[in-house]
């Protein structure tokens, strides 16, 4: 029986277990901070669940358009809307608590041996074999024999010297969940993804809201076009976003929150956000020693079958770099494990990859991107069809958005898409499977859409993308 040992027991770390397992592995999971990882206790499940709060306010707000007011138990017309950010605090951390329970459990009932405590390299590893050393929170040792050993320790929120949270104030994402008060005015330094969601968020929390952008949009990676629609509804509901704005240090005194630009100027709230990227866990590994290469920024490189530059050696998750997504890690852990034992596979390809920026409106993406186009590198006709046409939009007021579709000229094959609006997560996953099967544009508009639907605005757009030869 071979044997697999799992260092983090996140997304790429679990779901590699649970195939490694199914495959006739014994599996060992050495975890530091609670089965799911960084992406269920402090990252993807309670930021989404903020954001599911958040999503209901915006509802709310535009609940007099479709004809719904409310009143007070005097009869007078209620005029505002409240949030208790403690009571949504302790249901995000209930509901990721409860979730890490649920994925241990599920490991346990299969047999897999779960170890509390950090895992480095130790003898022999990445030679095709070797041990893992588990640190118990006591501070003994374990010496784990394996066959094979996967990599899945995450990473961490970048901080810097000038900018040192205090986790009450200054906060990284990861600490958000422990406010308990509403802030006066939320100051969120970073206008990528992460940085975007929360100050997006916030705003519909009905909190005052300056976003720090050193870029001249929000969203610098995302597809223009929806950024910019993001950042005009953004701004249109009272967001402050300072473009072309570098921080150069946070301080707070007190109840007062300071943020110094590089240019001279300070913006003052109660509380800032830092979302300046992340740094991968990857030291105190024993991983240059075990022969594993890293990138310049420290993280793990890896083939698309997630092999790292040691035999025996697999790595998956945020510790990789590249897409830093749940659905992208759970996958190359599953991909490294039938690798390792000899079930078919099939590499890694990012062009499938969609993922979703959970802001309101939200924006998703995937394959062929509009700027690969415009450069040249990629060559595909384009559609856009704004979703204020659409009559089920219409009919839940919604006006900000559009579907975009990627197409090859000649076959007509889909390589990409972009939807912004509401709930745009379910609606990319009809584009990504016209990716990963090489669905044509001719055969996406053949299939029959619900109507009224916001996805007939995707086979009207693919109808638009239909060549008369």
């Amino acid at each position: 029986m071979a044997r697999v040992v799992i260092i983090g027991g996140g997304p790429g770390g679990y779901e590699a277990a649970l195939v490694a397992h199914d495959l006739g592995a014994e599996v060992t999971v050495v975890d530091r901070d609670g089965l799911g990882g960084s992406a269920v206790l402090t990252d993807c499940v309670p930021s989404k669940t903020l954001i599911a709060t958040s999503d209901v306010m915006i509802d709310m707000t535009a609940a007099p358009e479709l004809g719904i007011n409310f009143e007070d138990p005097s009869g007078d017309a209620a005029t505002t809307i409240k949030v208790d950010l403690g009571t949504v605090n302790a249901r995000v951390k209930a509901l990721a608590a409860a979730q890490s329970r649920d994925i241990e459990e599920r490991l346990s009932r299969r047999g897999i041996r779960i170890m509390k405590g950090v895992g480095r390299l130790g003898k022999g590893a990445g030679a095709g074999g070797g041990q893992v050393v588990a640190t118990a929170p006591d501070g003994t040792d374990q010496a784990l024999d394996a066959d094979a050993v996967l990599i899945a320790t995450g990473a961490h929120p970048r901080t810097l010297p000038t900018a040192q949270p205090d986790g009450e104030r200054i906060l990284t994402w990861e600490q958000v969940y422990d406010l308990t008060e509403v802030p006066s005015h939320m100051i969120v330094v970073g206008s990528g993804v992460t940085g975007a969601e929360f100050a997006s968020a916030y705003l519909s929390l009905g909190i005052e809201v300056t976003l720090v952008s050193s870029r001249d949009r929000v969203l610098p990676g995302e597809d223009a076009d929806a950024a910019t629609v993001l950042e005009d509804v953004l701004t249109r509901r009272g967001m402050h976003v300072l473009g072309k704005s570098r921080m150069e240090s946070v301080t707070r005194e007190g109840d007062t929150v300071t943020v110094t630009l590089t240019d001279g100027r300070q913006v003052t709230g109660s509380h800032c956000i830092l979302a300046l990227g992340s740094i991968p866990n990857t030291q105190g590994l024993g991983l240059e020693e075990a022969g594993v290469q890293l990138d310049d920024g420290g993280f793990i490189r890896i083939d698309r079958v997630s092999r790292t530059t040691a035999p025996g050696v697999y790595a998956a998750g945020d510790c990789t770099g590249g897409f830093m997504l749940a659905s992208v890690a759970a996958m190359a852990g599953r991909i490294a494990m039938r690798h390792f034992l000899g079930d078919a596979v099939r590499p890694l390809n990012l062009r499938e990859v969609s993922s979703n920026v959970f802001t309101s409106p939200e924006i998703a993406t995937v394959g062929v991107t509009q700027a690969q186009i415009d450069k040249g590198e990629e060559i595909a006709e384009i559609v856009r069809l704004d979703l204020a046409g659409n009559p089920r939009a219409k009919m839940q007021g919604v006006r900000d958005g559009f579907v975009k579709i990627f197409a090859r000229p000649g076959s007509g094959t889909i390589v990409g898409g972009v939807v912004v609006g509401p709930r745009a997560s379910e609606l990319i996953h009809p584009i990504a499977l016209a990716v990963s099967a090489n669905i044509t544009v001719d055969q996406m508009a053949a299939s029959y859409t619900v109507y009224p639907s916001m996805s007939g605005s995707l086979a009207e757009a693919a109808r638009r993308l239909h060549h008369v030869d």
